[in-house]
Parts: structure tokens; C-alpha cells; sequence
């Protein structure tokens, strides 16, 4: 009798497990639903395949003809490869002098001279092929190395640079001059912290701001406050998404640490909003305006470029129909919708993501143009998300101060900026901004049709991505012949094109013009030779195949 009420027991007990962890395997199955299939979907995976892949150089050989071309072409590319790091060592040498010098103890510089291409062409192009980063003076369109060499800008600055450098260096000395009787006084305020906070909150339609020192760190605060106030763990970021190198918001490769408490699903997905319905530990949404021009994809960088898979494109009903779902459902589900505006800023507008797509946040975070031309991160949110305290309960708090928050001299170039951002001249930069890029990247892309090369460009207002057509393992090569060209980009390549709204018609024109013939000299020195069977797919695969052979140790 009592074995018989045990088992009873414990049959009626494997059935209430059973019965209960069907719901659990439901919400997993649609959180794995709800992740890209990529790589860039699976961060774990992701980290898993990058420890995995083993480092190896080409050789010489290799180097010219890892797509098995013909011995004409290889000599072709070798020709063409000489004289362009000839012309570009000649042209620059004190720049790349005491750029060799600074790299031995510039850990920034190791890095990113070695991620220009893709890692088994590294090696040798860094040898034979250099590059100066430093630079000396900034005008109009245009920055001037130690050479004297002039090139125009193409790198923004990574974002900051929006209306032109001279626009910025005049808000640096103004500001400076502003809070100069202050000088380096921390802890009390500027009065111009007080015209800042008022002029954020009429552009962000929210009702209270603080102030960083980086758009991560900005970030940073934005998501421990939707925690705090939401008391749940988890945040939702979008498959590519870039939002800082924090933890976790960079869960994949590049993070040393697992990530934790992210989850990275797909942008513009009914699963992604069936999991953002159902789950009860989600605090916040990230959402990166960037990713219009390539969702669901990294951002673009050559190192990367190990084929012409590279895919972008930007459609305005889309995204904005996306956004409108995300409000509806965060609304539903008192999630923390956060618009990370650090990069895109005031590109779209005077108002932002907001205004452009018509759909509000909860919470803002901005940078990089904001400051004026010095470093600054800011959040702005509704009073209630914004608190960093509980008066019922005073232990209970979310503790976030620094040092150099609100700096009187970024608050200074940061009033000038705000001031000027609703000037006559920044208002024509701005006015009618869909129509005057998207001609003018209709008349690159014309442009570079006529000529016959494989290049195309993609572009969101002002920030363009270069895409190949035809499959090739050289893509890359473009970078430099773009600064041949004296095109300056910035280390990742032809990834990001950032023109500063400030160029003229002309000047567009000439940039393109400059392009044009970048890709025609790269065309002309064989390294768009493409063979009988060449495609992305089987690019992929011989690559896949190269790995394996190096991992196991036969190639």
C-alpha cells in the first residue's frame, strides 16, 4: 500500500513538472524564434565560433590570389599594390612616421591598424602598405595631415562632426570663453547647465536630463534606471545594433564576458513582439535609429568584407511602421522604450529620431554632436523613470555620478551648439534632408553605373554604406585608393561614409567624382577579376574550408 502511494506520488509529481515546464519551453521556443538566425543573432554561439577561429597570415603568394586568379591578374594586382603604397608613402611620410612611432604604446592604433581587412590579409598589407594617422588641421570639408596633404572628410568624426568642423571649432572657443572664469570647478554648476537642461527637454518632449561623459556611459544610466524603476532584469537590443562597448550591450564578440541578462532578437519580427508580449523580465527596449539603413546587420566594416555579401538599404514606411508596433506593445507592457540617439543625434532634425519617425521614447540618450565638439553624454526621460531615489524606502537607491558630469567647458560648447543648432544657416542644413541626400546619392550611384564597377552606395540622410555587387574577396582594396584619392575614411572603411551636412553641391560632386575614379583604378588593377564559378557562396565556403585546415593543422 505504501509503494503503491508512492508511486502515486511520484507520478502525480513527474506530471506537474511535465505540465509545468511546457509553458518554460514554449517562452524559450519563442525567444529562439525571435533571434536572428546569423551569427550576429546568437551571441553565445557567437563567442563560442570566435574562439574557435584560428589567426593565420597569408604569404605573398596568397595575399594576390586568394581567389585563385589567373597568373596576368596577380601580376597586375602586384603592380598596381606597389605603386599604391608608393604614392601613398611618398605623399605622406612624416604622417605615417610618427604614426610607426606611436603604435609601439598605442594600444588603439595596434588595434585598429590590424582590423582594417579581413585578419589573413593583415599581415602583409601592414608591412608593405602605410598609413598616417595623424592629422593636423581641419576646414570646411577637409582635414590636413602633417604633409600637408588635404583630404576630404568622409570620417565625421565618427558622428560628432555634423555641421562642419569650423562650426565646432568656433563652439569649443566660444564655450571655453564662456565658462573661462569658472575654469575646472566640479561639483556646483555653470549657469549654462540650467539653459542646457531647458533647451534638451523642449527638443526631447521629456522631462528631465543628466549629464555624462560618453554616449556609453549615457546609455549605461539610462538602461540601471529602467531597471530600477521596472524592477526587471533583462534588456532587448536588436540583432547589429551597436549601443557602446559595455557588457551588455555588446554580448557577442569583441565582449570578454557572456553575456547576461540581453536579449539580442530580430528588428521589424512578429516573434520579437510576441516575446516582448509574453515575457514578464523584460525592463527595456534599445532601439539604434542607425539600424534603418541595415537592420538586423553589424555595422558595416571592412575587416569583415570577405565577400560582397554586405547588404543595405533604407526604407522610411518600414521603420516607422516598426517603431509604432515597439511603442504600442512597450506601452502594453511597461517596458522602457530607450532611443539611443547617441550617433544619429541631430542628423534627422532638430528633433531627433523622434520627430523624423514620429514615434515618442521614454527615454533619450545623446553624445558625440551634442557636445560641441567636446565629449558628452546626456539621457533625457520622464520624471518617474529619471528618479534615482525611493523617499519610502531611503536605502533604495541607483547611484550614478561622475567626476566630469556636467564640465563647465562642454556645458559651455554645449550652450553655443544649441544656440547655433537653431540658427538660419543650420536650419538650411537641415531643411528638406531626405531629398537633398537622397539626390545626391541617386547621382553617385548614376555615376559609378556609368563607369561599370561594382559599387554601389546605400545611404540614411547623411551616413552612407558602400555595397559591392559582384563577388569578389578584395572589396577591402577600396579603402585605399579612396585615400589616394585623398577620400579620408575612417579605420573601418568603406563601411561608413559620414559627410558632415555642410557640404556643398559641388563639393558633394567633387567627392564623388574622386570616388568614381577610386574604383576605376582599383577595376583597372584587376582586383574586381572575377572566375567562371565565383559567388558569395562559394567565397564562404572556401573560407570555411581555409579554417577548418588551419584549425586542424593540414593547410
Amino acid at each position: 500500500m505504501t509503494d503503491a502511494l508512492t508511486l502515486t506520488w511520484l507520478a502525480a509529481a513527474a506530471a506537474a513538472a511535465a505540465v509545468a515546464a511546457v509553458p518554460k519551453a514554449h517562452r524559450r521556443l519563442q525567444l529562439s524564434l525571435a533571434k536572428h538566425p546569423s551569427l550576429t543573432g546568437h551571441a553565445r554561439m557567437a563567442q563560442r565560433v570566435a574562439r574557435l577561429l584560428p589567426g593565420y597570415a597569408y604569404d605573398e603568394a596568397r595575399f594576390f590570389a586568394a581567389d585563385d586568379a589567373p597568373a596576368e591578374v596577380v601580376a597586375q594586382r602586384r603592380r598596381g599594390f606597389e605603386a599604391l603604397a608608393r604614392a601613398l608613402n611618398m605623399r605622406h611620410a612624416r604622417s605615417i612616421a610618427l604614426t610607426k612611432q606611436a603604435r609601439e604604446a598605442l594600444s588603439d592604433l595596434q588595434f585598429t591598424g590590424a582590423y582594417r581587412v579581413p585578419f589573413p590579409f593583415s599581415p602583409y598589407l601592414r608591412e608593405h602598405l602605410s598609413l598616417g594617422s595623424f592629422v593636423q588641421r581641419s576646414d570646411g570639408v577637409t582635414i590636413t595631415d602633417l604633409d600637408g596633404e588635404v583630404f576630404t572628410d568622409l570620417t565625421g568624426s565618427y558622428g560628432v562632426n555634423l555641421f562642419g568642423a569650423d562650426f565646432y571649432k568656433a563652439c569649443m572657443a566660444e564655450g571655453l570663453a564662456r565658462t573661462a572664469d569658472l575654469g575646472p570647478v566640479l561639483g556646483h554648476y555653470h549657469p549654462a547647465v540650467a539653459w542646457n537642461v531647458a533647451q534638451l527637454k523642449a527638443i526631447s518632449g521629456l522631462d528631465e536630463v543628466s549629464f555624462h561623459m560618453s554616449g556609453t556611459e549615457a546609455v549605461m544610466q539610462a538602461v540601471r534606471l529602467a531597471r530600477y524603476h521596472t524592477r526587471r532584469t533583462h534588456v532587448v537590443r536588436f540583432c547589429g545594433a551597436y549601443h557602446g562597448w559595455w557588457e551588455d550591450v555588446q554580448p557577442g564578440p569583441g565582449n570578454p564576458m557572456p553575456p547576461k541578462n540581453v536579449y539580442t532578437l530580430k528588428e521589424r519580427d512578429a516573434d520579437t513582439l510576441r516575446v516582448l508580449r509574453t515575457r514578464r523580465d523584460i525592463a527595456c527596449v534599445l532601439v539604434n535609429p542607425l539600424q534603418a539603413l541595415h537592420p538586423n546587420n553589424a555595422a558595416p566594416g571592412d575587416s569583415g568584407l570577405i565577400d560582397s555579401g554586405r547588404a543595405a538599404g533604407y526604407d522610411k514606411a518600414a521603420t516607422i511602421a516598426w517603431l509604432q508596433q515597439l511603442r504600442e506593445v512597450c506601452t502594453e507592457r511597461g517596458i522602457v522604450l530607450i532611443f539611443d540617439e547617441v550617433f544619429m543625434g541631430f542628423r534627422l532634425g532638430v528633433g531627433g529620431a523622434q520627430a523624423y519617425f514620429g514615434v515618442r521614447a521614454d527615454m533619450v540618450t545623446y553624445g558625440k554632436t551634442l557636445g560641441g565638439g567636446f565629449p558628452v553624454g546626456v539621457v533625457c526621460g520622464k520624471a518617474p523613470l529619471m528618479k534615482r531615489y525611493r523617499e519610502e524606502r531611503p536605502a533604495d537607491i541607483c547611484f550614478a555620478r561622475g567626476t566630469f558630469n556636467a564640465h563647465p567647458a562642454v556645458m559651455g560648447a554645449m550652450q553655443v551648439f544649441l544656440e547655433r543648432l537653431h540658427s538660419a544657416p543650420v536650419k538650411a542644413m537641415l531643411a528638406d534632408i531626405d531629398a537633398t541626400w537622397d539626390a545626391r546619392a541617386a547621382r553617385l550611384n548614376a555615376r559609378l553605373a556609368e563607369a561599370g564597377v561594382p559599387v554601389r552606395a546605400a545611404h540614411l540622410a547623411s551616413v552612407f554604406t558602400v555595397t559591392y555587387t559582384e563577388p569578389s574577396r578584395y572589396n577591402w582594396m577600396l579603402q585605399f585608393y579612396l585615400r589616394r584619392e585623398r577620400l579620408l575614411l575612417s579605420w573601418v572603411g568603406s563601411g561608413r561614409l559620414i559627410f558632415s551636412h555642410n557640404f556643398s553641391e559641388a563639393e558633394f560632386d567633387e567627392a564623388g567624382r574622386r570616388f568614381v575614379a577610386a574604383a576605376q583604378a582599383m577595376q583597372a588593377d584587376g582586383w574586381w577579376w572575377r572566375g567562371p564559378a565565383a559567388s558569395n557562396k562559394a567565397i564562404r565556403r572556401s573560407v570555411l574550408r581555409e579554417a577548418l585546415a588551419r584549425r586542424l593543422g593540414v593547410g
